[in-house]
């Protein structure tokens, strides 16, 4: 799976930022990393976002136990690859039918987050239990929800190309195409959105801090990041708000 998000939707961390930048080019300019991506994966999918960026799957060549999903709810877009243990208890707590798939419980969750906040939306990600990655889109809205599980089961990759938009892809390769040495492993056991930035859903009251990665031939990569376990957040709740577009940026 593959998505590009334009700066104005979702801005890179600063971290992932190599000093050497001058691999990275342009993902999004003329199609080229979705061209790419369907240039490896002849059977893949392409979704044009507008000016928001662009998202890819394919379902050749996927590991039977970490299945890719695409799921569009009301111009709500889903990548969702592995599978949540819970489905059961997710399907009854959303009031879903039988048939919904993880896709569809990741886009309801999200839009329960967005229009009701009964939860923060830490809980929303801690309460998927299972091996997962996900990137979604609300385009009604321009906001980004991506997460990885606690224990970064699924191969799951993020960068900065030339221009600072932001690469995510289950394929390492096709984030260097794009990011040069500008990218780093999605930190595991957290979530981003367009508008809160990187946190840690299994430690929601800690900051996260980048820590510098080096690759094998010596060079300087973008960061990981981990809990800072001495900083803490003010505890915050997640507001119900009457408007769809600034839910992420109320906790």
């Amino acid at each position: 799976m593959l998505a590009v998000f334009d700066k104005s939707v979702a801005k890179s961390p600063d971290a992932l930022n190599a000093p050497d930048h001058s691999e990275a080019v342009s993902a999004l300019q003329n199609g080229f990393l979705a061209n790419h991506f369907g240039s490896i994966h002849p059977g893949s999918v392409t979704v044009n976002l507008g000016s928001a960026g662009v998202m890819a799957y394919s379902l050749e060549k996927q590991n039977p136990l970490l299945p890719r999903l695409f799921a569009v709810v009301d111009d709500i877009f889903c990548l969702f690859q592995g599978h949540i243990e819970n489905v059961a208890l997710l399907k009854q707590q959303y009031g879903l039918n039988k048939t919904a798939n993880e896709g569809i419980i990741v886009i309801e969750a999200y839009r329960t987050l967005r229009d009701r906040g009964p939860y923060p939306p830490d809980q929303v990600v801690r309460d998927i239990q299972g091996k997962f990655a996900f990137i979604l889109y609300d385009s009604s809205s321009k906001v980004t929800f991506i997460a990885s599980d606690a224990d970064g089961s699924v191969p799951f990759f993020w960068g900065t190309d030339a221009e600072g938009h932001l690469v995510l892809a289950d394929d390492v390769e096709t984030v260097k195409k794009g990011c040069g040495k500008s990218f780093a492993p999605f930190p595991k056991g957290c979530f981003f959105t367009s508008s809160g930035g990187l946190r840690s859903f299994e430690h929601p009251l800690n900051e996260l801090k980048p820590v510098p990665r080096v690759d094998s031939s010596g060079q300087v990569c973008g960061a990981t990041f981990s809990v800072d376990v001495e900083t803490k957040k003010e505890p915050t709740g997640m507001k119900k708000v009457g408007s769809a577009a600034n839910w992420s940026s109320h906790y």
